[in-house]
């Protein structure tokens, strides 16, 4: 029976999860597997990976044959280099401590190389949020100053027809005045 490691599809329509499953190459792509080592769900950045490293390297180590996209993954995890670390200590090319002192160097790369990528998405998107904020107070700033503009002749027209009618005003008392002044002196 050839064994192949792949995806075993879940979740809802377009919103799948997977299950990194070792199973009969023979098999149809969502049926029984012969064991679950993993969970793959694509959708988070980065991508969300849970792998159970022993059983992933044991079912390397007895021959089985990634997929395409499970082959990234576990490489992204570091199975495959502690399946090769591990054939290197069968024949004898280096000890057990060794090889486990490469493999924890090369975790230790990996999780400052993940955790130096969610620093700078974190970064980015507080950087394009306040970016944004920015251009907001820029553009409610421009509708402010083109509202007061557009209001401001409508003042000083109010403002001036208000002098002009207080002139017309004071023109009529003063020949009210004056008229009034005559028909008294007559």
């Amino acid at each position: 029976m050839a064994v192949k490691l792949r995806l075993q599809r879940h979740g809802r329509k377009k919103k799948p999860i997977y299950h990194i499953v070792a199973a009969d190459s023979r098999a149809p792509r969502d049926s029984n597997a012969i064991q679950k080592i993993g969970f793959y769900n694509p959708h988070t950045n980065p991508a969300t990976i849970e792998l159970d490293m022993n059983d992933a390297v044991n079912w390397l180590e007895k021959g089985a044959q990634p997929t395409d996209t499970v082959r990234a993954i576990l490489s992204y995890k570091g199975a495959i280099y502690k399946a090769h670390l591990n054939k290197g200590v069968k024949k004898g090319a280096m000890t057990q401590e060794q090889a486990d002192a490469k493999f924890n160097a090369w975790i230790q790369e990996k999780i400052a190389k993940i955790e130096s990528k969610k620093d700078n998405l974190g970064k980015a998107k507080s950087d394009l949020m306040s970016a944004r904020l920015e251009h907001e107070r820029r553009v409610k700033a421009d509708i402010a100053a083109k509202i007061a503009a557009k209001n401001a002749p409508v003042v000083e027209e109010v403002a001036s027809e208000v002098e002009a009618t207080e002139e017309v005003a004071t023109e009529e008392n003063n020949e009210a005045t004056e008229s009034t002044e005559e028909t008294s002196a007559e």
